[in-house]
């Protein structure tokens, strides 16, 4: 028999009508069933192929550089064209998602980025090589809009934080244990093999996907305890009057935080890609590093983001909030503080052994990794009803445009400088730029007013 605590026995003698669980929330938790977070591990699951998709690239570098002779510049604009698309279509893949839903979105994506990599896999030049990067960005544009959205119709407010990082820290893990091996498939079998593998990946995610993934309100195998604690801690109700209107985006627009949110997230991103597509470069060129030992390197600052992303952004977020502290304050701090800690890529710029640069970059990855579910959890905390997506799809275009910058402009200072030092400077300034739309413009991260 559950022991009950003293406050939950004076709840029961005050009102003897109300049950065990009523007056013992922990005693609650415990008997609610747990069908959501399997529904987190998919969303997880699909982050991770994806990611797999865009570090495939980074890894091929130098194999792509004997096939097709390409510069660092033409590397920096083959590394962003994903970017393009993906950016290109994220306010309308926001407003599809609000109008058609998550599953039928997210099937149509899949089903398109699964080609692209096969694509990416048989191309006989950098044209095609190109173009299956613009296909492989059309295809995943949705799918950070989608899983917010998600996250916000299956988790309570309590929990949201560790559902947006248990999808969030895939993205990092999918670097830590992706460029390894996508390496290693490199070295043994040739460039077009690890294309055509991460190909077959996304085909077996996409029959999970099908089979699996349903709103709350379509999944049968979701029970009625399961059903009311979700909504009851302030889950994003369905409408689907709302959804059929299409979501209100000029309005959007207007807002100060939804500003301040994307600025300070694009500041985010850029260091995040300068990293992915960079690293193993930086590596090999600054500190001498052969491709082997770059790729194994290279996971370490990943592994470390992945950690945090999940136990700081996601755990210790969701347990200080379930344990009274305040919501608001706790989100400011580790958004902030995250953020500030990516600083530590000017430490990177300066780094001369490659231990020094280790330590600074996965300072750098960690904090912004910690404070990344944060940002991603809050279109489904301050939008309107029905207009997560088109949140989720302003936050990721302003993401996308940094993603665009950063190899490119990487690509150019590296080239004129032969050296990392400006192009880890250039991150530094734009996330100071961005912690100050995090403090002035997002503040305290007041609900978005539902629109007349």
């Amino acid at each position: 028999m559950r022991s009950i605590s003293s406050c939950a026995i004076l709840a029961l003698l005050s009102d003897p009508k109300m049950t065990p669980a009523q007056a013992n929330p922990a005693a609650q938790f415990q008997l609610v069933p747990r069908r959501r977070w399997g529904i987190a591990m998919l969303l997880g699951l699909g982050v991770l192929v994806n990611y797999f998709d865009r570090v495939n690239l980074s890894v091929s570098r130098d194999a792509l550089q004997d096939a097709f002779g390409i510069s660092a510049v033409m590397f920096g604009y083959l590394s962003s064209a994903y970017n393009w698309s993906y950016a290109l279509l994220q306010l309308p893949s926001g407003l599809l998602l609000d109008r058609f839903g998550v599953r039928r979105v997210g099937i149509v994506s899949t089903v398109i980025w699964s080609i692209a990599s096969f694509a990416a896999a048989i191309s006989g030049g950098i044209g095609a090589l190109f173009a299956s990067r613009l296909l492989l960005g059309i295809g995943e544009a949705p799918t950070f809009p989608a899983y917010a959205k998600a996250t916000g119709y299956w988790f309570p407010r309590n929990e949201r934080s560790l559902a947006t990082a248990m999808f969030d820290s895939m993205a990092k893990f999918s670097s830590a244990i992706g460029i390894p091996i996508l390496g290693l498939v490199l070295l043994h079998f040739g460039w077009r093999w690890n294309f055509a593998a991460t190909g077959v990946i996304s085909v077996l995610f996409l029959a999970l996907f099908y089979a699996f993934y349903r709103n709350p309100s379509e999944d049968k195998l979701l029970s009625s305890a399961e059903r009311e604690y979700i909504l009851r801690g302030g889950a994003q109700p369905e409408d689907r009057a709302r959804a059929a209107k299409g979501a209100p985006l000029a309005y959007l627009l207007r807002q100060r935080q939804v500003w301040g949110l994307v600025l300070g997230f694009a500041s985010y991103n850029y260091s995040f890609y300068l990293l992915l597509t960079w690293l193993p470069s930086y590596l090999s060129t600054t500190h001498h590093i052969d491709l082997l030992h770059s790729a194994f390197y290279t996971s370490v600052p990943w592994l470390i983001a992945t950690i945090l992303d999940l136990a700081v952004g996601g755990w210790l977020v969701d347990a200080l909030i379930q344990r009274g502290r305040n919501p608001v304050r706790v989100r400011q701090s580790i958004l902030i503080g995250g953020t500030a800690l990516g600083l530590g890529i000017f430490g990177a710029a300066n780094a001369q052994t490659t231990t020094s640069a280790l330590i600074w970059i996965s300072l750098c990855i960690g904090g912004l990794s910690a404070a990344s579910p944060v940002g991603w959890s809050i279109p489904s905390l301050i939008a309107p009803k029905e207009s997560v997506g088109t949140l989720g799809g302003i936050l990721n275009f302003g993401n996308q445009l940094a993603g665009i910058a950063a190899p490119i402009v990487t690509g150019y200072v590296v080239q004129a400088t032969h050296s990392f030092f400006w192009a880890f400077a250039v991150a530094g300034i734009f996330l100071l730029i961005g912690i100050a739309g995090y403090v002035f413009l997002l503040g305290s991260m007041d609900p978005v007013p539902e629109p007349a």
